[in-house]
């Protein structure tokens, strides 16, 4: 299904050396487009600065202290937490801090769970490790958890569960009402089996929310909770493959899982983090570089409030930079065909496990969306949505 999301991205390349890039809407990839100027700088600061067989040489697999203490600190700061360098693993990006996590917990024919619609990478990350994905169905009114399927579908072997906040596809945010529901429920199944139950948080999109919404911290509202986070949205930095994952001391057997995980983080062919990069990161937390989430929000507010004006129906994001929207046919593949007659390139919601959907990635230019409008209000009358 992920392959879908890079098959349109390359067809969007195709089409642009056709028609033009200015006359391609893709609208496919998430890829950041907001530059973080800081970043060059930091950079250069600790190229300068730092001791070259330092900067370069061998650390610890879990990754430079100096790093994994000064985001202790601002995790702290930022949310009432009490982590030290010891509950973090420096990672290569968010994905390499999931597998390590699955890898440290799970047996054959363990369950996650996850909520569709989800990033479907989660099931080739359940694979790795012979675990088996348990999919609670989307509420398509709200996209929040539906709680009574949840509850329903944990046994025994259910392992752990996947959230992803903000989400993606949708742009939901998971409040802390939420949190705390799910967290009742996992504590209730965990006295009932005699298990743990860990909830994973996957929080690439963590700064990228609107309008002062607010992104519960889950450590505070569930005991057996770790985060995997990744720089990639925050700091515009997807190539550079930078992240971490907390395991706070309330955790079951939270000694030996982190122990586990930095042993995973090895075996798994990353190793450590990549050491510049770690430096990178202390220098910006230390000089509260952040991207500038205001051109993410004026996207949004463009892209929703036109379409939303056009008849398409969407749920409008609280964060990340996305809008899933109902697909006019029951076929939503169908839809973007329609669509890339237009010259918009847009993913199917199958590839989330959610069919009848398209997601639209807007972190492209304010330009670019201004220019497609016309094509989908083409596409809208195609469809006889407009009012």
């Amino acid at each position: 299904n992920n392959s879908a999301i890079r098959a349109m991205f390359e067809e969007g390349k195709r089409m642009a050396a056709i028609y033009g890039k200015e006359n391609v809407y893709d609208f496919s990839l998430g890829n950041p487009n907001v530059p973080v100027p800081q970043v060059t700088e930091a950079i250069l600061d600790v190229v300068k600065n730092e001791d070259f067989m330092t900067l370069h040489g061998y650390m610890s697999n879990a990754g430079f202290e100096d790093v994994r203490q000064t985001i202790a600190d601002s995790l702290n700061k930022r949310f009432g937490t009490n982590f030290s360098f010891k509950n973090l693993i420096m990672t290569v990006g968010a994905a390499s801090g999931l597998n390590i996590i699955l890898k440290s917990i799970l047996n054959p024919g363990d369950e996650v769970i996850v909520f569709a619609p989800y990033f479907v990478e989660y099931n080739a990350y359940v694979r790795n490790y012979d675990g088996n994905v348990v999919i609670i169905s989307p509420d398509t009114e709200t996209f929040m958890p539906k709680l009574d399927e949840f509850e329903a579908k944990i046994t025994a072997r259910t392992k752990a569960v996947i959230i992803n906040n903000p989400n993606n596809p949708t742009g939901v945010v998971y409040d802390e009402a939420t949190i705390k529901a799910l967290a009742a429920i996992m504590e209730k199944k965990e006295k009932e089996f005699g298990t743990s139950i860990v909830l994973i948080s996957d929080e690439p999109y963590r700064e990228l929310a609107y309008g002062g919404v607010d992104v519960p911290f889950v450590t505070k509202f569930y005991h057996n909770a770790v985060v995997g986070y990744s720089y990639s949205k925050s700091l515009s930095v997807p190539g550079e493959r930078i992240g971490y994952v907390v395991i706070p001391d309330e955790v079951d057997d939270s000694a030996a899982l982190i122990g586990a995980a930095t042993i995973a983080n090895r075996v798994i062919g990353c190793v450590n983090a990549p050491s510049l990069v770690q430096k990178v990161i202390k220098y910006c937390i230390e000089h509260e570089v952040t991207v500038d989430l205001e051109t993410y929000e004026k996207n949004r507010n463009l892209i929703y409030g036109a379409l939303t004006e056009y008849g398409f129906t969407c749920a409008k994001p609280d964060g990340a930079f996305y809008l899933f929207v109902k697909s006019p046919v029951e076929n939503e593949k169908e839809f973007c065909e329609v669509a890339k007659k237009h010259h918009v390139l847009v993913v199917p919601g199958s590839s989330f496990a959610c069919p009848g959907y398209v997601r639209l990635a807007y972190c492209v230019s304010y330009e670019q969306i201004e220019r497609s409008l016309p094509a989908f209000k083409k596409i809208a009358e195609e469809y006889g949505l407009c009012k």
